[in-house]
């Protein structure tokens, strides 16, 4: 099959166009099951992992958490991690762990079955593990993954030096607790109306690379963007191409703030890397999520800088904090998460684990990843991610390392090589759909399973962290 397929595509220029694709849709074709099995799974699930999915959603949206004598809901209680008050965040934090205590039970058996499933599905279509199955779907090989890894516990120390440089800050000398790392290191006092806001990317973009500054313009004079909140819209933010027209829409709650300016060039950024291949066939324009990054990271990285330079310190400090919190979230703490769901999977081949078991595993997931950089851990944050109890996306946690650190890693190249790289950039955007993750980044002339371009990745994050650490030293 394998000979007479790439004679086909040989003798077709339209199959050529798409030999990446069908080479993939014939590995694939491996580990599908007749069409009876198929049909049996697709059943199994709606009472197996999506009745377990479902109801962790409905217990975390029905908890409540008792704060001050008052019982609030769980997500709101959630959300006091980004009080300004050091009192707040610690009372909220003490009665989040408490409250888990009504349903964490029911959790982990909601958990334990979502996995248990995982693993099985896995080994009936023939992949050796739950992490070669999601390997295979994000087109990452094991080795790329664990090159990445290797420089990620390598370098967890850039981090920590950040993390114990806040603690400093918010006068924690026994180190960060848990319940502090979200916390406001600084204060942003200006506020933005969306036109000067616009502008200021699309202005700032221009001078990193003109084809995205003009983009975002044109975004914004379609008006592709719902910009503010309203009674009834959903939260957060989102970017959506549609192919048929060769359009994006983009979803803002903008309130004027800097997290906002860095939400918009990170929206722009998706919808940059949707602009460009929607010139692409239709089979050829789907990409996976660790490479769906790149250009978001890329713009954002553009905008805090733009924002920081022109700042006075205290306003500069707050912005760098709060850009560097996100990252550290991305890479530490997911880290975290990744060391957690693995050791999971891997101990659930032989049977299901108590609350205490995956407590501890994900305490010590978590000192792996911190180190001493923190004070108080959250054993309990198995319970809290809802990532972990998709029953579609396991290892929903290092594509979004992956896409950072690649972005930033050809952010480097470009500091190196300048506007001549910038047309290499867009090619690796545009041919996103037609590669796995390495032989794309081979584009650009990177080998994704050596160290060497990982450790720039990192060379770029410990320049931004030391030059947070000098601005607010200079803001105190």
């Amino acid at each position: 099959m394998g000979d007479k397929l790439e004679s086909l595509i040989e003798n077709s220029e339209v199959l050529k166009a798409h030999a990446f694709f069908l080479a993939e849709q014939r590995e694939a074709g491996k580990h599908l099951l007749t069409e009876e099995q198929e049909l049996t799974v697709a059943k199994f699930k709606i009472t197996g992992s999506a009745s377990w999915e479902k109801l962790r959603d409905y217990l975390t949206s029905m908890l409540t958490v008792k704060l001050a004598d008052k019982e609030i809901p769980f997500a709101e209680a959630r959300a006091l991690a980004y009080s300004p008050d050091p009192a707040t965040r610690k009372r909220a934090f003490a009665a989040e762990l408490e409250a888990y205590k009504k349903i964490d039970a029911a959790l982990s058996f909601s958990l334990n079955s979502i996995k248990g499933e995982a693993i099985t599905e896995a080994e009936t279509r023939g992949f050796d593990s739950v992490l070669d199955s999601t390997l295979f779907s994000m087109r990452m090989d094991r080795e790329t993954l664990d090159a990445m890894l290797s420089a990620i516990k390598k370098n967890l120390h850039v981090f920590h030096k950040y993390l114990k440089h806040k603690a400093k800050l918010l006068n924690r000398p026994e180190g960060l607790p848990f319940y502090d790392l979200l916390a406001p290191a600084g204060a942003s006092g200006k506020t933005w109306a969306f036109a000067d806001a616009a502008e200021f990317v699309a202005a700032n973009l221009s001078k990193f690379n003109p084809k995205a500054g003009e983009f975002a313009r044109k975004a914004v004079g379609k008006n592709w963007i719902d910009v503010y909140p309203r009674e009834g819209k959903v939260g957060g933010a989102f970017d959506d191409g549609i192919y048929s027209i060769g359009e994006s829409r983009l979803l803002l709650n903008f309130t004027g703030i800097f997290e906002d300016i860095s939400t918009l060039a990170h929206e722009l950024g998706h919808a940059y890397h949707d602009s460009l291949v929607q010139q692409e066939t239709f089979i050829n324009s789907y990409y996976t999520s660790p490479i769906a990054e790149t250009a978001s990271v890329m713009q954002e990285t553009v905008a805090a800088k733009a924002a920081a330079e022109n700042a006075p310190p205290e306003e500069a400090a707050a912005i760098m904090e709060n850009y560097i919190q996100g990252m550290t979230q991305v890479i530490v703490d997911i880290y975290s998460r990744f060391l957690f769901e693995d050791e999971l999977i891997k101990r659930r081949k032989n049977g299901a684990l108590s609350v205490a078991e995956l407590s501890e595993i994900m305490l010590r997931a978590q000192k792996e990843a911190y180190g001493d950089s923190l004070s108080v851990y959250h054993p309990l944050m198995w319970a809290a991610k809802p990532h972990y109890y998709s029953a579609e996306s396991n290892y929903y946690n290092f594509p979004y390392a992956f896409g950072l650190l690649f972005a930033k890693g050809l952010y480097a190249l470009y500091l190196e090589r300048g506007a001549e790289f910038l047309e290499l950039y867009d090619s690796i955007l545009q041919n996103s759909g037609k590669y796995n993750l390495r032989d794309l980044a081979a584009l650009a002339g990177v080998e994704t399973r050596e160290p060497a371009f990982w450790e720039k990745s990192f060379s770029i994050i410990n320049n931004e962290i030391d030059e947070f650490i000098k601005f607010s030293f200079m803001s105190i």
